[in-house]
């Protein structure tokens, strides 16, 4: 009987609660109609959330009767908040339409803590390329919406050449900000560069770019050194319908795009790009020098041509999870920029497949990825070894095809090798697993990141005469938030790096954030590492006059040159994000860095002259990996040196005179301390320390001014953008005004004049005003026009670039949303 007594107390308590406590439940979805699924619903004052299915559907039970103020958020579009009356017994229905973000202020992110969180809340300086943004912009280079962006430094070669610099240290062979694309490095194998035109995402799937200012390599890992880009597609079940668009503009550029994102069943669904882009780039000559007498590039082919595709497969597991597939490839031929002159680029495909799983607690990622070229070569050497052979007596056919692998040596009637080829058939292989969760007020994310290289050149460009050159790096990291309701919010973050020629290094996070009605402060401080790429460790180019330093150097008279080590920063930054009034929006921040560790210039470590030679690469003779290198009275690499503070001011500015027209203004400043006194600064070991030697190449002030309009079927924008002069040196790269580096009365550096091995036009900066247009005629068919530097004015953005004169792009498009038109029919 006693127990019988207990189980009906049991019994009647929890009746009593459930006689307490109700439920909501609802849809969320857009605009449209179509469902949103992975929204966030949430009751701040219970701290009780969920989201929602692949239906778009969510529900909350065990609420305590009451009224409550419930949060409906999703990335890229705006937050809303609803009161909602919860009755004890009773489910509550509320049901949400989210539409894409106007207002800053609502809007959503996920790269910072890779978990949605509300851009006013993100303890990083921000700023974020828009779905809305990239449909309104009718150009076929989406690249140049960075330079729109606040804090980024925005260079271009060319007419598909674009990218971003973020906080200093920029040069022509910036690995310093690491790009991911839907959880994927998008950054190259061998060299560690961006993917730029390799990417294999076209225009019409990007739903989203998410700039984040200052480093973040807790979470991604190196190479988010001074910064991170992360693009993120679109989901097929959001984006359902077919896209084509017909381009063309300047430049010979004709380009046509197709996107189709289809829902098969309730959990299957796909998508579908595809793009060819071809044109011409500017009219351009690079001089290259033999001795004292420039040369023209030989054989310069300046057409360019771009084919990428790819397609996803979206299958539910789950009410919450989802399996996805994807594929991408890309083929490109043009012209590439780099610190020792150009390179022609032929047939260089990119090759990527990803199979991805997400649910809302856990995340498993793995994918591959391979790069294959066989004919691309450095134009500066081919042109060099061409002129050797040429003004010997050898044949055109002969010069030109020898000119790939050999330059002739007139002194002694012999070839020696100087390859000018580059091939590749390197891959890489990436996985992930994250697990997120919270109780109560403690969030925490903890994952492990695994990375494998195989570089392979086949011997053109890399000491891998034995095979691919494998190197390995594993780490693991752990980010807790403890989030108060005073709206306090604490973060501490550590990875685990360990890397197969480095060792372990750690990346610690930690930032304090507050939250007022107007907006949140935010104090943070991170570190950051840049990883020497596989080319400066194991680099083997022109036949031996440059090797990499992966494994330190021994020289004939018993002095050693280190091996490379990692480049580190440390980053301390401040700053507002919020709300002025009704209409204005303010993000800015300060910040102090400390940078040391620097990767030379490439330096000559023997000296002829004093018989001193190099012996050995780590514990292996010399020749035995580059024959003949202990006798090269030229042996040029890599090595640390240096350390500088840098600091700067970011400051964005966004005021709405309506829903349909606002403006934007950014400005930073940039500046930095070198100690010109300390020789560790020394960056080429001749005793004096040169600025041009430390490659900071930022401009000390720049600014932004945009004017944005959208209302019914017109859109417009027109932007203006101020860089202050600034000098750039970057390898045999000079882009500077005249000036007396050493202070001996000598100008090394002469405006519009040969320096070195190049031509120097003078510092790079200038204004320019661009302007876009656009018109929808109806729901499925719009026209757009672009024109980048209306004014056509005079303006070097980059070093061995020729200068951007006015470029004009249209785009016409039509859409066709299969999901809309079937809503309305089952209406």
């Amino acid at each position: 009987m006693k127990k019988l007594l207990l189980l009906l107390t049991f019994i009647g308590s929890l009746l009593a609660g459930a006689q307490n406590t109700g439920k909501i439940e609802g849809k969320i979805t857009l605009e449209d109609g179509m469902p949103l699924s992975g929204a966030t619903v949430y009751i701040k004052s219970l701290d009780k959330g969920t989201v929602t299915d692949f239906d778009g559907k969510y529900t909350i039970d065990d609420v305590t009767a009451g009224t409550y103020d419930i949060s409906f958020s999703y990335v890229g579009f705006e937050t809303i908040t609803q009161s909602v009356t919860v009755t004890a017994g009773q489910t509550t229905t509320t049901n949400v339409s989210l539409k894409e973000s106007d207002s800053m202020l609502n809007e959503v992110i996920i790269t910072s803590s890779k978990q949605p969180q509300k851009i006013t809340d993100v303890p990083a300086s921000v700023s974020v390329i828009r779905a809305k943004d990239i449909e309104e912009f009718p150009s076929f280079n989406i690249g140049e919406l960075a330079a729109r962006q606040k804090g980024v430094d925005f260079v271009r070669t060319g007419v598909l050449g674009t990218g971003i610099n973020i906080r200093g240290f920029n040069s022509a062979f910036n690995s310093k900000n690491l790009q991911v694309t839907d959880d994927r490095i998008s950054m190259l194998i061998a060299t560690g560069l961006p993917f730029g035109t390799f990417s294999t995402v076209t225009k019409d799937d990007i739903e989203r770019v998410e700039i984040l200012l200052g480093p973040n390599g807790t979470l991604y890992g190196p190479n988010a050194h001074n910064g991170l880009v992360s693009t993120i597609t679109k989901n097929p079940r959001t984006s359902e319908g077919t896209t084509l668009v017909f381009g063309g503009g300047s430049q010979n550029v004709i380009t046509g795009r197709l996107r189709h994102a289809q829902v098969i069943n309730d959990k299957l669904s796909y998508k579908v790009h595809l793009e060819r882009t071809a044109g011409r780039e500017f009219q351009y000559v690079d001089s290259v020098y033999v001795g004292t007498t420039a040369y023209t590039e030989k054989n310069l082919d300046r057409d360019f041509d771009l084919l990428r595709y790819g397609g996803a497969v979206h299958y539910k597991t789950g009410k919450k999870s989802e399996l996805i597939g994807y594929y991408g490839h890309s083929n490109n031929t043009n012209l590439g920029v780099t610190n020792a002159g150009r390179n022609q680029i032929k047939d260089w495909t990119m090759d990527l497949a990803q199979l991805k799983f997400v649910s809302d607690r856990f995340f498993a990622n793995a994918y591959y990825t391979w790069s294959r070229t066989d004919e691309t070569y450095a134009i500066n050497q081919r042109t060099q070894n061409y002129v050797s052979f040429i003004e010997n007596g050898f044949s055109e056919e002969e010069s030109w095809r020898r000119a790939l692998y050999e330059q002739w040596v007139p002194a002694f009637g012999i070839a020696i090798p100087r390859g000018a080829l580059f091939k590749d058939a390197s891959e890489r292989f990436n996985a992930e697993a994250q697990y997120n969760n919270n109780w109560g007020d403690f969030y925490l994310t903890v994952g492990a990141q695994y990375q494998k290289d195989m570089a392979d050149s086949e011997g053109t460009y890399l000491l891998d005469q034995d095979g691919p050159i494998d190197i390995a790096q594993t780490g693991v990291y752990g980010q807790f938030e403890y989030k108060m309701d005073s709206g306090w919010n604490f973060l501490l973050g550590l990875r685990a790096d360990n890397h197969d020629l480095y060792g372990t290094n750690f990346l610690p996070k930690a930032a304090i954030t507050k939250s007022i009605d107007a907006g949140t402060f935010r104090l943070t401080y991170g570190r950051g590492m840049a990883v020497p790429s596989i080319l400066n460790l194991k680099g083997n180019l022109f036949g031996g006059l440059v090797l990499g330093n992966g494994e330190g150097f021994t020289l004939s008279n018993g002095n050693t040159v280190d091996a490379l080590e990692v480049e580190t920063i440390n980053s301390f930054e401040a700053g507002f994000k919020g709300q002025l009034s009704d209409k204005l929006f303010l993000d800015t921040s300060v910040y102090y860095n400390m940078s040391e560790n620097f990767i030379s210039p490439l330096r000559n470590i023997v000296d002829a002259a004093n018989n001193v030679y190099a012996t050995h690469i780590g514990d292996t003779p010399i020749d035995e990996v580059s024959p003949g290198a202990s006798a090269s009275p030229f042996l040029l690499t890599y090595s640390n040196f240096g350390s500088v503070d840098t600091y700067g001011l970011d400051i964005g500015l966004n005021y709405y005179f309506s829903d349909a027209f606002r403006t934007s203004l950014n400005y930073s400043y940039f500046g930095r301390n070198l100690d010109t006194d300390d020789l560790a600064n020394d960056g080429n070991l001749d005793g004096v320390v040169l600025e041009s030697e430390l490659p900071i190449n930022t401009p000390a002030n720049k600014f932004t001014l945009g004017l944005h309009y959208n209302k019914n079927k017109f859109y417009g924008a027109v932007f203006g953008r101020w860089i202050e002069d600034y000098d750039f040196f970057s390898g045999i790269n000079v882009a500077a005004e005249t000036q007396d580096l050493d202070g001996d009365g000598v100008n090394e550096i002469v405006e519009n004049a040969r320096v070195g091995r190049t031509w120097n036009y003078g510092p790079l900066g200038g204004f320019v005003v661009d302007a876009n247009i656009g018109y929808s005629l109806n729901d499925n068919v719009s026209f757009g026009l672009n024109v980048t530097n209306l004014f056509d004015t005079d303006m070097r953005e980059f070093v061995a670039s020729p200068a951007i004169g006015r470029l004009i792009s249209f785009e016409l498009k039509y859409n066709v949303n299969f999901f809309k038109n079937r809503k309305n029919n089952d209406d």
